[in-house]
């Protein structure tokens, strides 16, 4: 069940600056909990913007295409024995 709790505007911002792409704010607030950090910890954490987390999953993606290339050339090298 749902809760609505108020923040105030600077925690407000805090949570915004530590939202990655797709998460809710209760999933920012429990992956500090659950990291052992508290809430006030999120200021000045350092967080990505959605900019630069895009550019990273671009990263992550196109390494995924590149490592199955070189496993089908592996398994190539490899039946051909």
């Amino acid at each position: 069940m749902a809760k609505t709790i108020m923040v105030s505007d600077d925690v407000y911002e805090m949570l915004v600056k530590a939202k990655l792409p797709g998460e809710s704010f209760s999933d920012v607030i429990r992956r500090a909990l659950r990291s052992g950090r508290s809430l006030s910890s999120l200021a000045g954490s350092k967080t990505v913007t959605r900019e630069e987390w895009s550019r990273v999953e671009d990263a992550f993606k196109e390494q995924g295409v590149l490592d199955e290339v070189r496993r089908r050339l592996l398994l190539e090298s490899l039946s051909k024995g």
